[in-house]
């Protein structure tokens, strides 16, 4: 089964097809930090900008400073490590490449966007000097940080510690953190702002929805291989984790717009991340609890048009050429 300890190295006969799939569409679905063109960014943060605006995206840059390599860390410590399924490894490695790009992204953000060396040494500390940044990584540490002592998964007990920390950043860290975050600079965009930023977070947006997908299949295949590990004391704890990722992340918007945004108030931001967090409990087959409806027509288009991109055979937006086939039903 796919949570067994120990380390399957043979892709033949192939156990989990679409982990190879998922990792041949990410390969197709290449993009490099050159290609984002950030000299009209500084032109809006200069001239065009008001300092509401501008605390809000010195908030947004500080935490994806820190946030994507928080997700590589657990990928290396923990994912890579539980997961046997050499297939699903082969796709944990490319996504492992795409969050050091995602990094390579915001690092290049920061030194754009923050001339100033103080400027930028303080936002790569965040989670040490800003109070809001700290409490969602205090949460992340919470929930995932005790998987990090298990070398291998044996009990019962394990499994559903390895299942919580998957569903914390599955769910909660690139599903309702991240996605907090691309609502900011998609708000943005909607006023004409920041359009570099808004064509590199598109990729960005393309690849942590394939990665969520990801986390959820394999969670869909423990659930057909293990169900009795998915009991009420499961979701109760699934439940809380939501309710504390929405406050977390309430936190770091009651900073983010803390000088008024024109046009992005506090309570649309709850609303949005109601709605967020009751679609990750609806993936995961638990109630949802906020029944809030989305209130942000401009990420509506958003999730419509990145969804219709990833079911695409050919991804219209982005691709480089992939040829030669595997096929599935052979054993060597």
């Amino acid at each position: 089964m796919l949570l067994d300890s120990g380390l399957n190295l043979t892709l033949r006969p192939m156990k989990y097809p679409f982990f190879y799939e998922m990792y041949k569409s990410s390969i197709a679905n290449t993009w490099t930090v050159e290609e984002v063109d950030f000299s009209t960014d500084i032109a809006d943060i200069n001239y065009r900008m008001t300092e509401a605006e501008k605390h809000l995206i010195n908030r947004l840059v500080a935490f994806f400073a820190t946030g994507d390599s928080i997700v590589s860390n657990n990928l290396v410590l923990n994912l890579y490590k539980h997961i046997n399924a050499p297939e699903a490894r082969m796709y944990l490695s490319r996504q492992l490449y795409e969050e050091a790009l995602h990094v390579e992204f915001y690092l290049t953000l920061l030194d754009t966007y923050l001339p100033n060396p103080m400027e930028r040494e303080l936002a790569f500390s965040a989670i040490e000097h800003i109070p809001s940044i700290k409490k969602k990584a205090d949460f992340c540490f919470k929930w995932a940080d005790s998987i990090y002592s298990l070398d291998t998964i044996k009990t019962r007990d394990d499994r559903k510690q390895f299942l919580l920390n998957l569903i914390c950043f599955a769910a909660c860290i690139e599903g309702l953190f991240f996605f907090a975050a691309f609502a900011y600079v998609y708000f943005l965009r909607s006023k004409g702002l920041l359009n570099g930023l808004a064509a590199g977070t598109n990729w960005v947006f393309r690849d942590e929805s394939a990665h969520i997908r990801f986390a959820f299949e394999v969670i869909e295949t423990v659930r057909r291989e293990e169900p009795d590990l998915f009991d009420a004391s499961l979701n109760q704890q699934v439940v809380t984790m939501m309710k504390e990722a929405v406050a977390c992340e309430m936190a770091f918007s009651n900073d983010v717009l803390g000088k008024g945004v024109a046009g992005l108030s506090e309570r649309s931001m709850r609303e949005y991340l109601e709605y967020v967090a009751d679609l990750r409990l609806a993936s995961l087959g638990i109630p949802k609890i906020f029944g809030t409806k989305n209130p942000f027509t401009f990420m509506d288009m958003q999730d419509v048009q990145e969804l219709a991109n990833f079911f695409e055979r050919r991804v219209s937006a982005y691709q480089v050429g992939v040829t030669g086939s595997v096929a599935f039903g052979e054993d060597f």
